[in-house]
């Protein structure tokens, strides 16, 4: 998963050094001979990095690159999470492509929503219905037996490689992947968030991943289309009090990226249904205000509820820039297109920009208000409601 990146101008060692030139050759690689000549170098180099544990000297070159070299290092990012995410095991002397995969559930509840602990024969559903629909009828899979909350995610490359590698040579097995829940992190409670199944296929090498790389019956729509249909009774027990949407598997990274960039609009709607149950009122009660916040430039868009008749302010959004967005993407009309199907009638988009900050005592977001003022989002008293932030 790509992140912004706080450019560092420390001194680098020789391999961090050395994937900033070959990163740079491949960028400027004229052909496809070419291309695959750098690419070779640089892979055999991160495979090293990764085998060494040398996360400080991934990272010491991505932040190199991204404060001297935009496309080089989108290069780098590219190849690294690749090598994280991907690689060729030899079982029984036959090499197998394995590719760690990631299931995006987006949910939301007015009560927590849960992580944790899968138990074995829901596991086993889930592999049947995943193997059925969404992976080839080549592929040996493994599911890791627990539910990740975005908290509970591999924290490093490093450690995203050695749960491939891990999760890889169960699927090859037949083995059940336990994990060291007791290792797990804290789940920060958000009204609306994302659950992650995680797991591995292999294949024999140049074998088809997909149900849609064998059939010229099948697409991502009609994959996904099934995965829903028969995978959410299997996750139902799983998200118990929350209604939620299964997103279709894929490479861990590009499941990642697609769960962020669907997790917006689902909590901008999640919200929606939130107060309306909450309050006991419709859409049409609400006012609904979009801010941009900005540290060196815009970080995000803050978007806040709160009666049409009053200038109080009950909750909150949180609609995070991605990828290439900047000021000249018209997120803020994506937005109140969104609001406005959700039935929110009075849209207020503030043209000011709005300082990055935090509340000092708590730590919460602040929310533009109706005089263009950063305030908190407190519900009414007499509702006990969840955490009014969203991812």
């Amino acid at each position: 998963m790509k992140r912004n990146r706080i450019p560092s101008r420390k001194r680098i060692s020789t391999d961090a050094t050395e994937l900033g030139r070959l990163a740079t050759s491949l960028f400027e690689s004229g052909g496809k001979l070419e291309n695959a000549f750098w690419e070779k170098q640089l892979t055999d180099l991160i495979d090293k990095l990764l085998i060494d544990g040398a996360e400080e000297d991934l990272n010491a070159s991505l932040d190199r690159l991204f404060d001297s070299h935009a496309g080089a290092h989108d290069c780098l990012a590219d190849l690294i999470e690749s090598r994280t995410e991907s690689c060729v095991l030899t079982h029984q002397g036959q090499d197998y492509d394995v590719m760690l995969f990631n299931v995006p559930l987006l949910a939301w509840s007015r009560f927590s929503i849960p992580a944790g602990v899968i138990p074995k024969n829901t596991i086993q559903t889930l592999k049947v219905h995943l193997g059925a629909h969404i992976f080839s009828a080549h592929a040996e899979m493994a599911l890791a037996d627990y539910l990740y909350s975005p908290d509970q995610l591999p924290r490093s490359f490093v450690d995203t490689w050695q749960l491939m590698r891990d999760l890889g040579a169960a699927a090859l097995c037949g083995n059940a992947l336990k994990l060291d829940v007791t290792a797990m992190p804290e789940t920060n409670p958000f009204l609306s968030d994302t659950r992650y199944l995680i797991g591995a296929i292999a294949v024999p090498c140049g074998m088809p991943l997909f149900h849609w790389n064998e059939s010229s019956h099948c697409t991502r729509e009609s994959a996904l289309k099934e995965w829903i249909k028969q995978g959410s009774p299997c996750l139902e027990p799983l998200l118990t009090g929350c209604a939620f949407q299964p997103l279709l598997a894929d490479a861990y990274h590009a499941a990642c990226r697609t769960a962020d960039m669907a997790s917006r609009p689902y909590s901008l709607r999640a919200s929606v249904a939130f107060l309306q149950t909450t309050l006991g009122k419709p859409a049409e009660s609400l006012r609904a205000i979009i801010g941009g916040f900005h540290d060196k430039r815009l970080e995000e868009y803050r978007i806040s509820f709160g009666p049409r008749d009053d200038e109080a302010i009950y909750h909150g959004v949180i609609w995070p820039l991605l990828g290439a967005e900047d000021e000249s993407t018209d997120i803020t009309g994506e937005i109140e297109t969104l609001l406005r199907e959700s039935g929110v009638k009075e849209v207020l988009v503030h043209d000011q920009q709005f300082p990055f900050e935090f509340c000092d005592d708590c730590g919460a977001p602040l929310y533009p208000n109706v005089e263009g003022d950063a305030v908190h989002a407190e519900m009414p008293e007499q509702n006990n409601a969840p955490s009014q932030t969203l991812h």
